[in-house]
């Protein structure tokens, strides 16, 4: 059972580390966007990332749940801090991506799932008119959440190797 979890959440952390590094490496990139040409791309990101990114609570899920199975000591004490890692990581996404989604996706048609998920409807009255500071929110966000991750998956790792 420890091989298992220890796989699954290995895959599951190296997969939201993935996603939250593309959006960071592309940083450079998009700072150097117009702001039509910026506003015209984001909106790309939404299906697939939003698929994805169902690995980032199945990953706090999984740590906690590895947790259990770890020897005490350093393995244990690692693997829940790869998992208040990506807890953290989360919280960046409700707390400062999120709210900018939904300012951008409010004119975007989106699916039942989409519209239940990104909640558009809230973001009624806001405006994307001030879109350096969205874009800026959001993309520093990113960096934040791919910082966290890649710190999960380090702890996670130390802790794989030290069992």
């Amino acid at each position: 059972m420890l091989d298992l979890l220890q796989i699954v959440s290995l895959l599951l952390v190296a997969v939201a580390m993935a996603l939250s590094l593309a959006h960071a490496l592309e940083l450079p990139g998009k700072l150097r966007l117009t702001e039509g040409e910026y506003l015209a791309v984001q909106p790309i990101y939404y299906p697939g990332f939003t698929i994805g990114g169902t690995a980032e609570p199945l990953a706090v899920i999984a740590l906690i749940a590895l947790a259990f199975f770890m020897p005490a000591g350093a393995p244990f004490w690692l693997t829940l801090g790869a998992a208040a890692a990506l807890a953290a990581m989360q919280a960046v996404f409700w707390l400062a991506t999120q709210p900018v989604n939904k300012v951008w996706l409010q004119r975007t048609k989106l699916s039942k799932a989409g519209e239940s998920f990104f909640r558009t409807k809230d973001a009624q009255g806001r405006s994307d008119a001030d879109w350096r500071g969205l874009r800026d929110r959001w993309e520093g966000s990113h960096v934040a959440r791919a910082a966290l991750a890649t710190l999960g998956f380090v702890l996670l790792a130390a802790a794989v190797v030290l069992v």
